[in-house]
């Protein structure tokens, strides 16, 4: 983003409609069946209300919290997982089988439709459910991507770090003991190479050119082309809908001031010329 401006934290009021969207529109909340048999959720609306996805402004992830890589089972940081990288986070329950399949399967659609290289970013997983091993990670994985698992680094995470990460990032899922199962908003975190919040957005409406501009944006001019950089330009990001949309305005006024120049530049032309006949 420092290409264009210097990084911006989500404001409140765009955090505030983040939270609301993912909680009651966009994702609804994940409920996912631990049993092959529907149960009764017992949460009460005062549970729901606390399930949210609201990063305070300059909200930063704890990069040195420690975390073991699923694939290969080894203890390893969220810092070393990003690798000094633009990244997007997504928060998952590995054993849930109702939203948070999707979300990933579409999340990997998304990030294949950006035309970037797998190592141009990261797309790091986060478990939830401190019950989850990395056994269900990878099952969870292997049974939503198939062969689409390129670059997806799944992470498990003990109570104590899980904690520390959400509480950093405002993220909060709620376990509901009716059904075994947690009630959270379904939502990804883009973060900048330095681990900062960039944008919450929604993977269930993710599209590959929205998530290559937050990419460009989040990786502050090392992630993209240069087309990617003038399209930031003309795009803005918006909170209620997760996405980036033209600028109308911004185009607008670009393409009256062009127009203009235009016309000054042909006045002039055309005055130099008469001149040139008449001398």
């Amino acid at each position: 983003m420092r290409f264009i401006k210097p990084l911006s934290s989500p404001t409140h009021d765009a955090t505030r409609t983040v939270q609301y969207l993912i909680v009651g529109v966009l994702t609804i909340v994940c409920s996912c069946l631990a049993g092959s048999e529907a149960v009764e959720a017992r949460l009460v609306q005062a549970d729901l209300a606390r399930v949210a996805a609201a990063p305070a402004p300059g909200a930063q992830a704890p990069l040195s919290v420690a975390v073991t890589d699923a694939r290969t089972g080894e203890a390893t940081t969220l810092g070393q997982a990003i690798g000094g990288r633009a990244a997007l986070l997504l928060p998952v329950d590995y054993t849930c089988g109702n939203v948070c399949d999707p979300m990933v399967s579409m999340a990997a659609d998304a990030l294949a439709a950006t035309g970037l290289a797998p190592e141009d970013y990261a797309w790091v997983l986060v478990g939830i459910d401190p019950r989850d091993d990395a056994a269900a990670a990878r099952r969870m994985i292997h049974e939503t991507l198939g062969a689409r698992t390129a670059g997806v680094t799944p992470l498990i995470v003990s109570d104590s770090a899980l904690a520390r990460l959400a509480g950093a990032l405002g993220y909060t899922a709620v376990y509901d003991p009716g059904t075994d199962s947690f009630a959270h908003p379904a939502a990804a975190m883009l973060l900048t190479r330095d681990g900062r919040v960039a944008r919450v957005l929604s993977p269930l409406a993710l599209t590959g050119r929205d998530l290559r501009l937050a990419l460009t944006e989040a990786g502050e001019g090392r992630v993209g082309g240069l087309a990617d950089r003038l399209a930031l330009l003309c795009y803005g990001y918006d909170a209620a809908r997760g996405i980036y949309t033209p600028l109308v305005e911004r185009i607008l006024t670009v393409a009256g001031l062009a127009t203009i120049l235009a016309i000054g530049l042909l006045l002039l032309g055309l005055s130099r010329r008469t001149r040139l006949r008449s001398g």
